[in-house]
């Protein structure tokens, strides 16, 4: 069996995929947003954004509304794949644990 991504597999870093894979594919979060959701500081959310984002996992774009400077995030398509990806190999590791129900 494959290992899970170990990019992806950091508590943190799952946490921003888990929630930023619950988003439409064509939309994006603002880093505020993301950062009251999961609870985590300002410099702890850059810091795995960014190992993310140098894995082509996370898009992030800075533009300014108005004279306000607003960051905002989305996964990208590799992102994306690679996040079904590791909840598959999850899955299956688990041994399909989805499953509902005693036997």
């Amino acid at each position: 069996m494959d290992e899970l991504d170990p990019l992806i597999h950091a508590q943190a870093r799952l946490r921003i995929m888990s929630t930023l894979a619950a988003i439409d594919a064509d939309s994006s979060m603002s880093f505020p947003r993301l950062q009251e959701m999961l609870d985590m500081t300002a410099g702890n959310l850059s810091t795995h954004l960014r190992k993310l984002e140098d894995g082509a996992y996370v898009l992030v774009t800075k533009t300014h509304r108005g004279r306000t400077p607003v960051t905002y995030l989305e996964l990208t398509t590799v992102g994306r794949r690679a996040f079904e990806d590791y909840m598959t190999g999850l899955r299956a590791m688990l041994g399909g644990a989805s499953r509902t129900g005693t036997s």
